[in-house]
């Protein structure tokens, strides 16, 4: 058992230390959520989480619907092209999602950083380069 799905288990409960959780555990409690339910479901269940975590940290207004939102829908299309059994084989295999590029392809400093992205996943708001 991947030692990630123990965090995501302390997640849910509430019982996860906000200093404890890294950029890498954000990824890897998401393939977790995405591997156990269906796209909503873990949707649901990492905001939840991460709302729980930021209000334990004091911040609850850095939790972001936006970007959470987005990283999950790139996490799933990974794993649906991707072959990763665990969560460590995910972050090995998909080391761009610990960078998070991706968000600066799609989305303004603007979007990202709005009061409305916190609270609505918004649609990217930056038209791709047609070459």
């Amino acid at each position: 058992m991947s030692r990630y799905r123990d965090v995501l288990l302390a997640m849910d409960a509430g019982t996860l230390a906000p200093q404890d959780f890294d950029h890498q555990a954000h990824i890897a409690v998401a393939f977790e959520a995405l591997r156990e339910g269906d796209f909503f479901t873990a949707s649901k269940r990492i905001a939840d989480g991460l709302k729980r975590l930021t209000a334990a940290a004091g911040a609850p207004e850095k939790f972001n619907a936006t970007i959470t939102q987005a990283y999950m829908s790139v996490i799933a299309e990974a794993m649906h092209h991707g072959e990763a059994q665990d969560a460590e084989t995910f972050l090995v295999q998909n080391p761009d999602l610990l960078v998070g590029a991706f968000l600066k392809e799609k989305f303004s400093a603007a979007c990202l950083s709005s009061d409305l992205a916190r609270k609505v996943a918004l649609l990217p708001d930056r038209v791709p380069d047609v070459a």
